[in-house]
């Protein structure tokens, strides 16, 4: 949880995030913590007026904030009626997923063509940092981990196309990556099983083999966030 560090107007949690940021980035950031997190639902209305007051920040900032957030698939903002946090269903999951899975597996084809001894070490130790305890016990920490590595391929094959795509899209699927592990352990297990095959296809340059392997991995993802939507509502 977020709190007030002495001497500044903004939370404490704001300190973790790059000087250059700008304050309506900054907002958007804490923001996209509290749905990805789930402590802000599917169209439950997000009150500038609250966020103002609970950031100590001016309305124009959030508002800013709030057109980063809709451009990034977290909140949705109707005319008159203003922001809320954009639903989830199964039709947005399943097309989410189907344009994430593709350009994921453009992006691991590139890398498998362009890596060369001298580039692939600071691929391979974010994808070993993946296999380390600390993050075998943290979810949250792990899926972080794994984005990690995603921007490692992307700067190895510098396409700022591609980069631009995938970095637009990533709040969207951490936010429905944080569901499904709040759900199932096995989500987790399964998720370092399909980074090493990936890596290990990479490296043996097997590029005709990756795409099974993200469509397997991307229809896997998939049912297990549609299984926590469906169990989130009926804890409701």
């Amino acid at each position: 949880m977020c709190y007030y560090a002495r001497g500044y107007g903004l939370p404490e949690c704001f300190m973790k995030f790059v000087a250059h940021e700008s304050l309506a980035e900054k907002i958007a950031a804490h923001l996209a913590e509290r749905i990805i997190k789930g402590e802000l639902v599917s169209r439950e209305r997000i009150q500038e007026a609250r966020v103002v007051e609970e950031l100590q920040v001016s309305r124009g900032s959030v508002r800013e904030a709030l057109l980063l957030l809709e451009s990034r698939h977290l909140v949705t903002i109707l005319p008159r009626r203003g922001a809320m946090v954009a639903e989830l269903t199964p039709d947005r999951v399943h097309g989410l997923y189907d344009v994430y899975e593709a350009l994921l597996t453009l992006l691991a084809t590139r890398v498998a063509e362009l890596w060369t001894e001298e580039n692939k070490m600071p691929l391979l130790n974010q994808a070993m940092a993946l296999q380390a305890p600390e993050l075998q016990r943290d979810k949250y920490r792990f899926m972080l981990a794994g984005f990690d590595l995603m921007r490692a391929a992307c700067e190895l094959i510098d396409n700022s196309y591609l980069s631009t795509m995938l970095s637009d899209l990533q709040p969207a699927i951490q936010r429905t990556y944080a569901l499904s592990i709040r759900f199932s352990e096995q989500g987790l297990e399964k998720s370092r099983q399909f980074f090493a095959k990936v890596v290990e296809l990479i490296l043996a340059r097997r590029t005709a083999e990756l795409q099974p392997v993200f469509r397997e991995f991307s229809q896997y993802q998939r049912q297990l966030v549609l299984d926590a939507m469906d169990n989130a509502a009926q804890a409701d």
